[in-house]
Formats: C-alpha cells, sequence, structure tokens
C-alpha cells in the first residue's frame, strides 16, 4: 500500500517547491509515496510523514498553525503519540523549539529542548538575514543519523534566516554551519529531524536528504 506524506499548509512554507521536489525524489527513487498538500487535520491523522515547512516570523507562524481548529493537535497525535516521521523546515523546525523570542516570546511545540534567538554573527560585516550557500557539518550524532547521515563533508545547503534554534543541550544537535560562529542546521530527537535550510531549494543535496527522510524508518 502507497504511503502518504503530508505537507501541512498553514499559510506559510514554499508549499510547491517542497511538494515538487518530495514527488520528484519519489519518483526517481521508485517510492510508492503519494505527496499531498493540506490543511485539514483529518488528512495529517491518516497519514504516514508529517512535513511542517515554514517561512516569515515565528509568531506569524504559530498563529497560523494555531488558527485551523484541530490542526495542531492532528500533529501532535500523529508526531508524538504515533510516532510517525516528522520533518521541520526553517520556521517549521524552529516552531519544534519550547519557545520563540522574535517579536516577543511565543511557545513552540516544545519538543525539542531550545529557545529560538536572534542570530548575531562575531564578523560585523556579516548580514543578517543570513542567506546563501553553506556547507553543513555532522556531530556525531547526526553522521549517525539515518537521514542526517546522507550529508557529506563539503555539502552545502541553502539557508534564508535571521534566527536560529539555541540547544539546552548538544544531544539533538545533527549538524551545524557557520556565520559568524556556530548556528543550528540540523537537529533531531526519535521520530523528528527538522533543518534550518531549505532541502527543496538545496539541489542535489537536499535531494538526497529529503529521499532519505521519505525512507526512514525511525
Amino acid at each position: 500500500m502507497a504511503e502518504t506524506a503530508v505537507i501541512i499548509d498553514y499559510g506559510s512554507g514554499n508549499l510547491r517547491s517542497a511538494e515538487k521536489a518530495l514527488a520528484r525524489v519519489a519518483r526517481d527513487a521508485g517510492l510508492d509515496c503519494i505527496i499531498k498538500v493540506t490543511d485539514k487535520p483529518d488528512d495529517v491523522r491518516a497519514a504516514d510523514r508529517i512535513i511542517l515547512p515554514g517561512v516569515g516570523a515565528f509568531a506569524d507562524c504559530r498563529n497560523g498553525l494555531l488558527a485551523i481548529d484541530g490542526l495542531r493537535d492532528a500533529i501532535q497525535e500523529k508526531v508524538r503519540v504515533e510516532g510517525k516521521p516528522f520533518l521541520g523546515i526553517c520556521v517549521g523546525m524552529q516552531l519544534m523549539a519550547m519557545e520563540g523570542h522574535e517579536f516577543g516570546v511565543h511557545k513552540g511545540m516544545g519538543w525539542i529542548e531550545g529557545a529560538i534567538r536572534a542570530m548575531r554573527p562575531s564578523d560585523n560585516s556579516l548580514k543578517i538575514p543570513h542567506m546563501g550557500w553553506n556547507d553543513v557539518a555532522l556531530t556525531d550524532a547526526g553522521r549517525n543519523h539515518p537521514v542526517a547521515g546522507v550529508l557529506e563533508p563539503g555539502d552545502h545547503a541553502y539557508f534564508v534566516h535571521s534566527y536560529h534554534m539555541e540547544l539546552n543541550a548538544d544531544a539533538a544537535l545533527l549538524g551545524t554551519t557557520q556565520y559568524g560562529g556556530q548556528v543550528t542546521a540540523v537537529v533531531g530527537a526519535d521520530n523528528m529531524i527538522g533543518t534550518q535550510f531549505h532541502p527543496e531549494k538545496s539541489q542535489a543535496v537536499g535531494l538526497k536528504f529529503l529521499k532519505a527522510f521519505l525512507e526512514w524508518r525511525p
């Protein structure tokens, strides 16, 4: 039976780019997987995999998610109760944290022990937002992770962000990049993984990451 991977539509995210990239990966890899963009809680409850994209401010994305009746609860049920594979992208990853400090303090999903704070590069010549291609260096945990571990030394991914996740402990840290200091690039715990970069915009590197996610059996 075909799996269904749902991309959550809550008014924020590169939905069509993510849909195209995931559909291409599934087709090229011969995976029996349906890619579906949806804002319906019932679709989420029927899904085998969940992808939460996100572009913009933390609070706006959080409010957009909460504005759709039953959507957050459906995601919580599938991810934290049933243990279905979850991928958060950019602000979708940031929403996994305990809270976000962008235009005030706002609660996140509370799945990863950390907070979202403004980037402050040590080099004042570096512009914010951090925008462009950067290499991703995996931690020991990242190298051993079934999804993050497909990234190789020298692989570059595409970033666009002004805030990043500051973790309370390194256990969930799978990968970093450098931009006037260490920046969290990949996090993960149990059946969840998140990327600050955009795999759907990261060409071959992003496609192999998405393929690993669609094949992941946590």
